[in-house]
């Protein structure tokens, strides 16, 4: 099979899971070098993975054999280094987010076909069974004609588990940047693209205190809304109401929800590939019943964006993960805090197409 010689940007803790599963599930993504502000991660990260080399940023961006970068640093460094690799004249995709304004997106999204090259973004677990089973029943009208979705991401913050979780409370973080991307990625794979937002957010509490190892007991000023609800309508009519919060101690919420002319459905935990969906049909006295998942990607598969965006690549076929979806969820959750500051409804400056579904047989 025809392999792509890629370097990865960025060695942190969701690194492992990329790196294992390009090795082990998408071997034409042939990892060639690392890098990492800490040299030192990277090459564990290289020791651990069988990783041949090792580079500074600029190395890598500049050597002529890789022609894919995958980036995987912290939010701010998204934006500069997704450029730096365009202009080097690399493909690229992503982790949440894209960038951390909507214009640098634009700009990503202009520079990557101006010079024909692919750009993609996380998250890819919408190509999951869970959430491939559920766009596909909905195409059926399982529900009838959708008319609604709900969404709830809520937790207490990362300060607890995350070994680094500074960077959760800065710019690019937050709730809504953080976990919103998996959220509305999910809802814009199944609704189609979001027109108008309106938005309510604060920061409920000016600091927080680190109880994970290595840093227990050190203070993080935060510096970003940290309960955020947003409301959008959809250029389908639909309409949903999202509440991403680090504020919550414990909730007994749905993950997501989409409501139709002729039944619901309750959806898996949208930063998961798979879960149990079930299924409300309309009509009084109804129960709700599990859907079998359809055959598919079911454990943690991070990278099956990036391994989607190169086989359309070999293909000649647009990838599902793509830039143009990444930077419509942006631009939704950039307007989401737009409206939250002004108090207005704030309409989408950019669309995307409805992605359609990975093949049941991609490997």
């Amino acid at each position: 099979m025809k392999e792509i010689k890629t370097g990865v940007i960025g060695c942190g803790n969701i690194s492992g899971t990329y790196l294992k599963n390009f090795r082990e599930s998408f071997p034409f993504i042939r990892v060639e070098a690392v890098s990492d502000l800490d040299r030192a991660r990277a090459e564990g990260r290289a020791a651990e993975f069988g990783v041949p080399r090792v580079l500074e940023t600029a190395e890598l961006l500049a050597d002529p054999e890789l022609e894919l970068v995958v980036n995987l640093t912290v939010p701010a460094g998204h934006g500069p280094l997704n450029r730096a690799a365009l202009e080097a004249g690399k493909h690229v995709y992503c982790e949440k987010p894209l960038a951390l304004d909507r214009e640098t997106g634009l700009a990503l999204a202009g520079l990557a076909r101006s010079k024909n090259l692919r750009l993609g973004g996380a998250p890819d677990t919408f190509l999951g069974a869970g959430y491939q089973t559920a766009r596909r029943r909905l195409d059926e009208g399982l529900i009838g004609v959708p008319v609604a979705a709900t969404a709830f991401m809520v937790c207490r913050g990362h300060e607890s588990w995350h070994p680094a979780p500074d960077f959760y409370y800065k710019p690019g973080g937050g709730p809504l940047f953080d976990m919103g991307p998996y959220y509305l990625t999910a809802l814009v794979y199944l609704l189609g693209p979001v027109a108008r937002v309106t938005g309510l957010a604060r920061a409920s509490f000016p600091e927080r205190t680190i109880t994970s190892q290595p840093d227990a007991g050190q203070k993080i000023k935060v510096e970003v809304a940290t309960h955020i609800i947003g409301g959008l309508e959809f250029a389908s009519g639909a309409l949903a109401t999202l509440v991403t919060s680090f504020d919550v101690w414990g909730g007994q919420l749905p993950r997501l929800e989409v409501y139709g002319s002729e039944g619901s459905l309750s959806l898996p935990d949208p930063n998961r590939f798979a879960a149990p969906i079930l299924h409300l049909p309309g009509g009084r006295g109804q129960s709700w019943s599990e859907i079998p998942l359809d055959p598919g990607y079911t454990a943690n598969s991070r990278g099956l964006g990036t391994a989607d965006l190169v086989r359309g690549l070999f293909e000649g076929r647009p990838h599902l993960a793509s830039g143009e979806l990444a930077l419509h969820v942006l631009d939704i959750m950039q307007s989401i805090l737009e409206a939250a500051a002004s108090g207005r409804s704030v309409k989408l400056a950019t669309a995307c197409e409805r992605p359609g579904r990975l093949d049941p047989d991609f490997k």
